[in-house]
This record gives C-alpha cells, sequence and structure tokens, in this order.
C-alpha cells in the first residue's frame, strides 16, 4: 500500500499560486522524485485540485486536494493547510475568493509603490500578464524586476525594494480558514507550525498556547515533517501532536525553480515505516 512508504509529499507549489511548474512537469517530477502520495497545496487557490485527477487517473500513485492559506490575526501569523477536500464546496470557494482578493489588491499596490518610490515601470503586456495569474506575488514581481534589470536577484528585488512598502494588516483569519476546509470536508493543518511568525521561531508556551487557539477552531493536525525543520523539531512537533491528538503530515514546500528545495525533502526516514498519527491521516483522507 503507497501509504506505509515514507515517499510521501503534501506541501508544494505549482504555476497556480507562486511555484513555477504547469501541473505536467509537477506531476513528471512527483514522478522522478519516487513519491507515491502527494499534495499540491497552492496558495489561496485549489486549481491543482481539479485538475491533477485525471492526470493522475490510473497511474500508481496517490493525490490529495490541497491548499495553503496564508493567515493573521492579533495573536500573529498562521499558513494553515486544508487536505481531502471537494474543490468544488461553497465554504472553500469562498476562503479562495476573499485570499484571491487580498493578493489582488497587494500586487497592484506593490506594482503603484514601485512606479512611485523607485520610478520602475514595466510594459504595459508585462503588467496585464502578471495580473492574469491565478496569483499573483512577490516572487513574480521579483522575477520582473530581475528581467528588466532592476534588481540582480529575485531576493534582492523582494528584500530591498518590494518589501519596503508596508500595506495595512488585511489577511484571512485563521478560523475562517479552518472553518471553510472543513465546511469542504476537509481536513486542516497547520504548516511548519514553528516558523509560523516570518523569521521568528515559536517555541515552548507560545506555540502550544498557538495550538491550543488554533485546535479550538477545528485545527486538526501539523505538519511535523518539513524541510526547513531540525531533528530536534521533528521530535518536538511529534510530542505536540500526541499532547493535542492531532494528525501529522509530511511537506517539502517546493516551489519548483523559485526555492532551493528538493521534491520530497520532507524529513521523512524513507525506509521506515510513516507514524501512526500520519498512517492515521492518510487513511482518512484518501478513504
Amino acid at each position: 500500500m503507497a501509504s506505509q512508504t515514507g515517499r510521501v509529499d503534501l506541501h508544494m507549489h505549482s504555476r497556480f499560486s507562486d511555484g513555477t511548474d504547469s501541473p505536467e512537469a509537477l506531476l513528471a517530477a512527483v514522478k522522478k522524485a519516487r513519491l507515491s502520495v502527494f499534495s499540491v497545496t497552492d496558495h489561496d487557490g485549489v486549481k491543482a485540485g481539479l485538475v491533477m485527477p485525471a492526470l493522475t487517473a490510473g497511474q500508481d500513485l496517490s493525490f490529495i486536494p490541497g491548499v495553503e492559506f496564508s493567515c493573521q490575526d492579533g495573536e500573529g501569523k498562521y499558513h494553515i493547510l486544508g487536505y481531502g477536500f471537494d474543490p468544488e464546496a461553497p465554504s472553500i470557494a469562498a476562503v479562495v475568493e476573499h485570499g484571491h482578493a487580498l493578493r489582488m489588491s497587494k500586487i497592484q499596490a506593490r506594482i503603484d509603490f514601485l512606479k512611485t518610490a523607485f520610478g520602475f515601470t514595466f510594459p504595459r503586456e508585462e503588467l496585464d500578464a502578471l495580473l492574469s495569474l491565478d496569483n499573483p506575488g512577490k516572487p513574480h514581481l521579483g522575477n520582473l524586476m530581475v528581467k528588466y534589470g532592476y534588481a540582480p536577484s529575485k531576493e534582492t528585488a523582494i528584500r530591498e525594494y518590494i518589501d519596503q512598502l508596508h500595506i495595512p494588516d488585511s489577511h484571512i483569519a485563521p478560523e475562517e480558514a479552518i472553518s471553510g476546509i472543513l465546511g469542504a470536508g476537509g481536513v486542516p493543518v497547520v504548516a511548519h507550525p514553528f516558523f509560523g511568525d516570518g523569521g521568528d521561531l515559536i517555541l515552548g508556551a507560545d506555540m502550544e498556547a498557538r495550538l491550543a487557539r488554533l485546535v479550538s477552531f477545528g485545527l486538526a493536525g501539523l505538519e511535523a515533517f518539513y524541510s526547513g525543520f531540525s531533528e530536534k523539531m521533528r521530535r518536538e512537533a511529534l510530542s505536540l501532536a500526541d499532547r493535542f491528538d492531532l494528525f501529522v503530515t509530511a511537506g517539502s514546500d517546493y516551489h519548483g525553480a523559485n526555492k532551493l528545495i528538493a521534491l520530497g525533502d520532507t524529513g521523512l526516514p524513507e525506509a521506515s515505516p510513516l507514524p501512526p498519527r500520519m498512517q492515521a491521516f492518510l487513511e482518512t483522507v484518501l478513504a
């Protein structure tokens, strides 16, 4: 059975958000990485969940519909993953629509800021192509800046120019994302929990308080295996899952050429059986 192996990656992005791979290219990469279970978790979008089932039909691998919502409230920032939902359900569509509207507002504000603050302009056809993307974000705009010689790299473009604009807080609330996922029959999971608030590590009592709040909203799992986690973090995540009775997932956060992260780089021991809480998760979403 596929879910008995360690070749699982449940956190990756396609060109439907800020990844660079088309669904077809991403599927080819999944096969090359010898994954047996995978999910595409595009930011604020579920198109992959509509496309991938037909692409994977009759193949010896399991696809789980996924999404990643960027959330924030007065207590901090959270990335909430959703799995195994109906991509066409009204409750998930409402959250996707909210997230998309926020992203479009932010990308336009950033384009305007680059022009007024630094004099950076782009051909109309380039802007039209950018704004026609499903969920354009800072990486797309950074790549455009590199193309027109305004920055030596995408990272520099974001750090030294794009991030100089401080947009007033306007985000999806974590309870909104969790409710939308649950309403669509899915399982809500907190992504890379120790890195939920930008570059700051969330540990100890702060981590427990954060999880307790999210669980009160209906959170059902946490990403215990992640490309950026140390072995100590993985052990702590598994302990927290036991404490809060949560499912466990594993993800690389692959973005194609936009990040130096390999597909399948989750920290899961490849030759070992999956942790029981991950096995239980897969049995739930693949039932």
